[in-house]
């Protein structure tokens, strides 16, 4: 009885394993059904892309960027053809195994290495990633004879060059490659692919008219990889080329006169603001940037104690000194304060009532009785600091502000500073301190809190040769769009400021002319064998105070605590084209260190205005 209960048990326990296996089979058996269906039917074109897709790929064409010229078409900046050494990520079984051998043979280094790990986040795993940027023709031969790594290609791309090296620098700036920062700053979508984008100056400035518009291809790759046929699906738009105001020929000038010096010289056109030169020295070569530049020439830009990347002419705040002399003047007028025929005694000092301390003229001996357009013409400091104590120094910084002190000039190159034009609220927001009437007699001659930049000077005085038209300057002068005319850019602005009498500007500009024309004008030496006539101002600009009995003797002091020499004007004086600021830092006398450069820009600009006239 137990065998047969035992074999029933068996058999029953054998039936209930069947119906569960199968149960499970059946289970399974739907799984696999609904699977299929889910593969075959509901996700079928997804997936049929997707296979596709192994074999082709959607990739962006990088437009070509716009040119940069000057305004007589110089070419200033282009694009070379040239070759880079590129990575598929999905076509190299073990990356950093290939890099390796990749450098064992000479193609790539360890900068290179470490610049494809940063960069390679900004692609995908299908795109060409560049490891090896500006490949020599004899690498790229090598490479073609001995490739023997799937996934590493030659590609030709567009390199970025500035034929005239390290002139025009501080106005064209650099591209260099995409940082984290710059990924924020552009759309996405159009800079897919895009190595290289503007740093500084006109590349930085108009990135966006510069850079084009991304197009797309379409790319087949065999089993191996290898690309079999490519199709365009949108063609790049190519960027913009520019014309810039700058003149190629002045811009040189004025940079060999202040070659070995630190300095800056501005020239603008005072009928429009047009910007004909910005000049700041010391300069360095933009194309050792393009590629990403070496730790050995980064390094003797960042510890120059001259700090060549600074440009001087936007950036670089001097106090003006006695160039702002004629506007001070001109303050004076419009207030009724003085009249052309106010005269002064300078004995070569100024005392203010009940206080002892003197407030020195440059000039010692003095200059004896002076009336305004004596006291431009020579400089005379005592003048100015009685106009300066009598006007006070509210209404001087509402009079000087006219001429832009104190802002921005809204130039269209980045990092202008503004400068400073101090009043008893600046002074008080700033320094919280009250306003000192001494602190009145120094503004009026250019020193003190007063700084400004070579660029707001030439502005002031191209406004005040244009009696009040005070210009936005500019520099990017048109634009074109390949195969089509070329476009004037509309960007001129331009302010009046409130002229309460005429004359009043016509003196203090007389006042200008004497200082090149005088027998006792500080930049008479000018006038020898002038084709054109001149009006202009000289200044000599303290980087330190000096005590009241202390004589200024340059030679007991270190360099850098020299005085800082300036020149100021415009020309000609009736129909005025160009005005021209000059700053040589810590160079001494603006009369004989600043006016003399000043006169051999100018000469080229009026040679090269007189030879275009012959050959019209």
């Amino acid at each position: 009885m137990d065998n047969i209960s035992n074999t029933l048990h068996e058999k029953n326990l054998l039936a209930s394993r069947l119906k569960l296996a199968l149960i499970f089979i059946f289970l399974l058996t739907l799984v696999l059904l609904v699977r299929i269906y889910n593969l075959q039917v509901v996700s079928h074109e997804f997936y049929q892309e997707e296979a596709h897709g192994n074999q082709m790929r959607n990739l962006p064409i990088i437009p070509s960027r716009g040119k940069i010229y000057d305004r007589n078409g110089l070419l200033l900046a282009a694009n070379q053809l040239t070759y880079q050494l590129t990575l598929t990520p999905e076509k190299v079984k073990n990356i950093s195994k290939t890099l390796l051998e990749l450098q064992k043979n000479g193609f790539i280094n360890d900068a290179d290495i470490a610049a494809y790990y940063k960069n390679k986040k900004r692609f995908q795993k299908f795109h060409n990633i560049p490891i090896k940027l500006n490949l020599s023709e004899p690498q790229v031969a090598k490479f073609l004879v001995s490739n023997q790594f799937p996934g590493i290609d030659i590609e030709p791309y567009f390199h970025r060059i500035y034929p005239h090296n390290a002139s025009s620098v501080h106005v064209l700036g650099y591209v260099s490659r995409m940082n984290k920062k710059d990924k924020l700053l552009y759309d996405k979508k159009n800079y897919a692919g895009t190595l290289f984008v503007g740093k500084v100056g006109i590349e930085k400035q108009y990135e966006a008219l510069l850079h084009g518009q991304v197009g797309v291809k379409q790319i087949e790759r065999n089993v191996s990889g290898r690309v079999i046929d490519t199709k365009i699906i949108t063609p790049a738009i190519a960027g913009q080329d520019l014309y810039l105001s700058i003149d190629l020929e002045l811009q040189k000038k004025a940079e060999s006169v202040l070659k070995g010096k630190r300095g800056s010289i501005v020239v603008v056109n005072v009928k429009n603001g047009e910007v004909l030169a910005l000049v700041s020295t010391p300069v360095y070569n933009p194309n050792w940037f393009v590629n990403g530049i070496s730790h050995a020439k980064y390094k003797i830009l960042q510890t120059s104690k001259d700090i060549p990347q600074l440009n001087r002419a936007i950036q670089g705040l001097y106090p003006p000194g006695s160039t702002i002399k004629p506007m001070v003047a001109l303050a004076g007028l419009e207030e009724k304060i003085i009249t052309a025929t106010s005269k002064v005694f300078c004995p070569g000092y100024y005392k203010l009532p009940n206080v002892k301390r003197k407030f020195n003229d440059w000039k010692r001996t003095g200059h004896g009785h002076v009336d305004m357009k004596d006291s431009i013409a020579q400089s005379c400091d005592v003048f100015f600091y009685d106009l300066a104590n009598k006007m006070g120094i509210d209404k001087l910084h509402d009079n000087l502000t006219l001429f832009n002190f104190g802002s921005k000039t809204g130039i269209d190159i980045p990092g202008e500073k503004g400068g400073i034009m101090p009043s008893t609220t600046w002074k008080k927001i700033n320094r919280n301190e009250p306003w000192y009437k001494g602190e009145t007699l120094i503004a009026g001659i250019g020193q003190g809190f007063m700084t400004s930049s070579p660029l707001q000077l030439a502005v002031a005085t191209a406004a005040l040769a244009n009696k009040g038209q005070l210009f936005q300057p500019t520099l990017l002068k048109a634009t074109q769009i390949s195969g089509e005319p070329i476009i004037e850019a509309k960007n001129k602005r331009s302010k009046q400021i409130p002229i309460k009498n005429i004359k009043h500007w016509e003196e203090a500009i007389d006042g200008m002319r004497m200082t090149i024309y005088a027998p006792k004008g500080t930049a008479r030496r000018l006038n020898k064998g002038l084709t054109y006539t001149l009006a202009g101002k000289t200044g000599t600009a303290q980087v330190f105070g000096l005590d009241a009995e202390e004589k200024y003797i340059a030679e007991k002091y270190e360099e850098k605590l020299r005085d800082h020499a300036l020149f100021t004007g415009f020309a000609p004086i009736k129909n005025p084209e160009i005005a021209i600021a000059v700053i040589v830092e810590n160079a001494g006398s603006g009369s004989s260190k600043a006016a003399p450069l000043a006169r051999q820009v100018l000469d080229v600009y009026f040679n090269k205005r007189s030879a275009d006239r012959l050959t019209q």
